[in-house]
C-alpha cells in the first residue's frame, strides 16, 4: 500500500487566488505533483476557478470569489492533492536541433573553462541528457527543463545581460531551458535553436507543455540558417518522436 501523501501548503494570494504549494525548493517530485493536481482540476473542473498556473513547486490557482470563497476551494484543492498519483502516462518527447557554440552560443567556451572541460564535451553532455518540462513561464514559450546532470550544473551569471537572442539555449543552476522570445536572461549561453516555442499565429500557439520530454541534437549553421526560415513559415521543426 503506498505511503501517504504529504499534505500541501494552501497560501492565500491575493484575494482572488490559492496557491497550492507542494516544496520550498526545486523538486521534481513535487512537480509532478503540481502536473497531476493540474491534470485532476483539469479532468473535475470545480466551479469558480478561472485559471491555473503550474510551476515547478506549486500551482497558483486563480478563482472568482463570488462563486465560491477560500475556505471551500481549499478543501476541494485538497482532496485533489491527496489523491494517488496515477500510473505514469507516456509524455510526449521532443527532438530538439540546436546550433552549439560562436555567435550562436556564446558562453560555450566560459563554461568549458569553468567546469574544467572542453566545449565539445559540454556539447556531448547537454545532448545527452534526457529532460522534462517542468514549467512555462517568465515570458511567452520560456520552457524551464529538468534533468541538467550534475556536472552541467552551475550558478548564474553575476552579471545578467539584458537582451539575450531568441531560441537561446542555455543554463543555470540545475536547469536548462528553451528561450522563445529575445529577453533578459542571467543563464550561460550555450547554443541557440530555430524551434518557436510560441508563434502567435500556429496552431498550436504553444509546441512544449509541462510533462513534455524533450532531448537536444547538434546542427550546424547552414542547417540553423534553414530551419529558422522553416520555422518563421510556422514549420515546428522540433520532431516529435515516437513514444
Amino acid at each position: 500500500m503506498a505511503a501517504p501523501l504529504t499534505p500541501p501548503r494552501l497560501l492565500p494570494s491575493g484575494d482572488s487566488a490559492i496557491t497550492v504549494e507542494f516544496s520550498r525548493s526545486i523538486d521534481d517530485a513535487a512537480n509532478r505533483r503540481v502536473l497531476a493536481l493540474d491534470r485532476a482540476h483539469a479532468a473535475e473542473p470545480i466551479t469558480g476557478v478561472t485559471e491555473t498556473v503550474p510551476t515547478y513547486r506549486s500551482l497558483l490557482v486563480h478563482y472568482d470569489p463570488v462563486q465560491i470563497g477560500f475556505e471551500s476551494l481549499s478543501e476541494k484543492l485538497m482532496a485533489l492533492a491527496q489523491r494517488p498519483l496515477p500510473s505514469a502516462t507516456k509524455a510526449r518527447r521532443w527532438r530538439i536541433p540546436v546550433a552549439y557554440g560562436g555567435e550562436y552560443g556564446i558562453d560555450l567556451e566560459d563554461v568549458a573553462k569553468a567546469l574544467a572541460t572542453t566545449p565539445d564535451e559540454i556539447v556531448a553532455r547537454h545532448t545527452a541528457g534526457d529532460y522534462r518540462v517542468a514549467m512555462i513561464g517568465f515570458t511567452p514559450g520560456w520552457s524551464y527543463l529538468s534533468g541538467l546532470e550534475h556536472a552541467l550544473q552551475m550558478p548564474r551569471r553575476q552579471n545578467p545581460r539584458l537582451l539575450t537572442p531568441a531560441g537561446t539555449i542555455s543554463i543555470g543552476g540545475v536547469q536548462t531551458g528553451v528561450q522563445c522570445l529575445a529577453g533578459p536572461s542571467g543563464w550561460h549561453l550555450l547554443g541557440r535553436t530555430a524551434v518557436r516555442t510560441y508563434q502567435l499565429h500556429r496552431d498550436p500557439i504553444f509546441l512544449l507543455e509541462p510533462g513534455d520530454a524533450v532531448s537536444f541534437t547538434p546542427v550546424d549553421a547552414k542547417t540553423f540558417s534553414e530551419q529558422d526560415r522553416a520555422a518563421e513559415a510556422g514549420e515546428f521543426v522540433a520532431e516529435l518522436m515516437a513514444s
